[in-house]
């Protein structure tokens, strides 16, 4: 447990490393990226196999770094699964990028820099420290996006990064004002105990503060705007980073700060956050049924499926609650892998994210590792029994039965509607009529759409197999074994804080 806090020191050395090497060998800026994920995986794997879900939250590390914040560090159920995920979504888009030709070492080290940032946010116990580190998280996706995107880069990187500060901004002038108020430091156990009695008009705004500034990162309607544009802007690895973990980090700060510490300003917005959840869930849902870009239609997704978190959050049952997290981990993984099929399976090699172009190339006969990875991944989207979705979605919507019926009847159109724009982006993308291919399969079109040679598109290489394999198993074998999770993060929302910030709200 005490090798934690490696994953970030293990990420920013790696981003060093990899700006260093990539000066010298492209491969080594290359390898360097792949080593630092496989090292803070295994650090990861190592804290998972110690854990006692039972001793509560384990102190890694307690040391004064201002007057009035401490550089701490700590781990429980929450943090400790968002430590796995983010491991597991980093290393596989350093394989998905492993073709990046573009200034790598760059590249890696912009792409380390982020995933230190996560790390940090996930593991930080001062309330200060995660904004730091959620600040640092917000530097490197400019340049990810600016430098290395596709469409409208410029465009969709100032879009997502002034929407993320100004999300942050509301955070710290809520952070600012609590600790004034409290008069405490910024630990998150002081300032969260101490906030929670604060009188009900001072919670009211606090709350609002903190929890918009976090949900304008997690993708709530109508701030949502911003995830659409980033991902289809971002590259692969950005992409899979940006809707893997990065949009997890407005989630976790909500239910982490937001909920324990304003317990009767929660109270007063419960209703407002569900239904805007609600609306989040069928409206971007709907977007998603009539895109033309491939890549939308996944952009549009993510934010449908964060409102299924966001209702678990507002629900405030613990099994509401368990399912948001679990969903949180589970989008994480899928989300991951359809952007990384999208932005560099089928776009590096049709040059196209047109689904009407797509429906003419007969994907699934030429491509055919690529149509079944898709598919089973889009099955997981969509919450089928056997994968992760599942049983994330099954709690959330039980859980929020407990607490509003109304609630729950409304989310559970969003089921047909994900349905209906995944299975409309399968049949368009891969299992459309060929447009005079030969029947060897063989066949490419231009920038129009029409036939441009009978050459086969490049091979899936080995990188890609192995980063679509790991992602496609971490998802069956949660949907198999939901508990492995849920024994985690079960006894993580029994802690006193977030234990009052559900129980509160029930009463």
């Amino acid at each position: 447990m005490s090798l934690l806090p490696w994953t970030i020191y293990l990420s920013f050395g790696g981003a060093l490393l990899s700006w260093f090497g990539g000066r010298r060998s492209p491969l080594l800026a290359r390898w360097i990226a792949l080593a630092s994920m496989a090292g803070t995986i295994a650090i990861g794997a190592c804290a998972a196999c110690q854990f006692s879900p039972s001793s509560g939250p384990v102190s890694l590390v307690n040391a004064r770094w201002l007057p009035f914040a401490d550089y701490a560090l700590s781990v429980d159920g929450l943090s400790l699964t968002f430590v796995l995920l983010t491991g597991l979504a980093g290393i596989a888009a350093v394989l998905f990028s492993w073709e990046t030709k573009k200034r790598p070492g760059d590249f890696f080290a912009l792409f380390l820099a982020l995933v230190g940032g996560v790390y940090g946010v996930f593991l930080s116990a001062d309330a200060l420290l995660l904004f730091v580190f959620y600040e640092i998280a917000i530097v490197p996706k400019y340049f990810l996006v600016a430098v290395w995107g596709s469409t409208n880069r410029e465009y969709g990187a100032m879009k997502l990064v002034l929407y993320s500060f100004a999300g942050s901004a509301l955070v710290m002038a809520g952070l600012l004002w609590a600790a004034r108020e409290t008069g405490t430091s910024f630990g998150m156990v002081e300032l969260v105990s101490a906030a929670r009695h604060l009188p009900s008009g001072i919670q009211v705004p606090l709350f609002a503060l903190v929890f918009t500034g976090f949900a304008v990162l997690a993708g709530m309607f109508p701030f949502h705007t911003w995830a659409p544009t980033g991902h289809v802007a971002a590259p692969t690895g950005a992409s899979m980073l940006l809707a893997g973990v990065v949009m997890k980090l407005g989630a976790y700060g909500c239910l982490r700060v937001a909920l324990p510490a304003f317990p009767e300003g929660f109270a007063m917005f419960q209703p407002a956050i569900a239904v805007l959840a609600i609306v989040g869930i069928l409206y971007a849902g709907l977007v998603a049924l009539v895109q033309s870009d491939f890549k939308f239609v996944i952009g549009y997704s993510s934010v449908s499926h964060m409102g299924f978190v966001l209702l678990g959050l507002a629900a405030a049952t613990t099994q509401a609650v368990s399912g948001a997290v679990l969903q949180m981990f589970s989008h994480g993984v899928v989300a991951g892998l359809l952007f990384a099929v999208v932005g560099r399976m089928v776009y590096e090699r049709t040059h196209t994210r047109d689904l009407r172009q797509l429906r003419r190339m007969a994907l699934a006969r030429r491509m055919p590792f690529v149509a079944v990875v898709f598919v089973l991944a889009a099955l997981a989207s969509m919450g089928m029994p056997g994968f992760s979705g599942f049983p994330a979605e099954l709690a959330i919507l039980a859980g929020t039965w407990q607490r509003s019926q109304v609630w729950a009847l409304l989310a559970v159109l969003g089921i047909p509607v994900a349905a209906a724009f995944t299975l409309r982006a399968v049949q368009q993308a891969f299992f459309g009529k060929s447009a005079g291919v030969g029947g060897d399969g063989k066949g490419a079109v231009d920038s129009l759409g029409g036939l441009a040679g009978e050459h086969p598109f490049a091979p899936i290489t080995l990188p890609e197999k192995l980063g679509a394999v790991l992602l496609l198993g971490v998802s069956i074998v949660i949907g198999i074994r939901p508990d492995l999770l849920l024994d985690w993060i079960a006894p993580a929302l029994e802690s006193p804080l977030l234990k009052i910030a559900i129980q509160g709200v029930a009463q």
